[in-house]
């Protein structure tokens, strides 16, 4: 036990700027008081001990504000930062160096007991503040959840996903889910700023593809007034505002 806390601690200080000392850590940080008394909590659940297991469980969430479910598996230097109001659901299944932010919800929508009802989160995910993993499927290996976002579906590994309902964003460049955790590119609250929002990309496509047509337009317009031929022209309320249309999608 004590060697896993050790572990935890230097994880923490790892990945937590604001951490100064083990001590601090130890004695301040909800998440691995949380964390520790899961693994209290599971050692009797998985014992038959269910009773005194959710007993630990919930005097953990009255201590720490953090609420995991005895039957739940947490894999090794898992962060739950802030962590206030984290719910993580009896089926739920947490891989090593997971970080979970505060408000996020791992829960199953499910009612059917005995069944797998809650997420299971590969390696290194990254569950942004607020999110919602709603559902008995796998967030791959690596991959971020954004702050707030309600994710149905499975999300392949290296990949993040944004928005409600979640949408997928996919890496052009995926990382070796092999690799060593110490080397993979840590994003805070599964922020990644070079990747855009799908919906975001093509609304955009879109309007550059209008305000391609638009110039087309304006040049046989052009062509055929120098020939003398008439046509109708548009009212200046109808003609497209190409700068205007982008700054709604900025």
């Amino acid at each position: 036990m004590f060697p896993r806390l050790r572990e935890d601690i230097a994880n923490i200080i790892k990945r937590d700027p604001a951490a100064r000392s083990a001590w601090e850590v130890l004695t301040c940080y909800p998440g691995l008081h949380a964390i520790v008394m899961h693994r209290l909590a599971r050692w009797c659940w998985t014992r038959g001990l269910k009773w005194l297991g959710r007993f630990i469980s919930h005097m953990g969430r009255i201590l720490t504000g953090i609420e995991i479910h005895p039957g739940a598996t947490i894999g090794r230097r898992v962060f739950i930062d802030h962590g206030f109001g984290v719910v993580i659901g009896e089926t739920a299944e947490v891989g090593d160096d997971c970080t979970i932010y505060q408000g996020v919800t791992l829960g199953g929508t499910s009612l059917s007991k005995g069944m797998k009802r809650h997420p299971t989160l590969g390696k290194g995910v990254i569950i942004g503040a607020g999110a919602k993993v709603l559902g008995a499927f796998t967030v791959g290996d690596d991959a971020k959840v954004g702050s707030n976002a309600v994710v149905f579906k499975e999300v392949p590994p290296c990949a993040t996903a944004v928005g409600n309902p979640a949408r997928i964003i996919l890496k052009e460049e995926q990382v070796d889910a092999e690799a060593d955790a110490a080397t993979r590119v840590f994003s805070s609250y599964g922020i990644t700023p070079d990747l855009a929002d799908p919906l975001i990309k093509a609304l955009q496509g879109l309007i550059n593809h209008a305000a391609a047509q638009d110039q087309q337009i304006r040049v046989l317009t052009a062509a055929l007034d120098k020939a003398g031929i008439s046509h109708e022209s548009l009212p200046e309320s109808a003609k497209f505002d190409l700068e205007k249309f982008r700054k709604l999608v900025e």
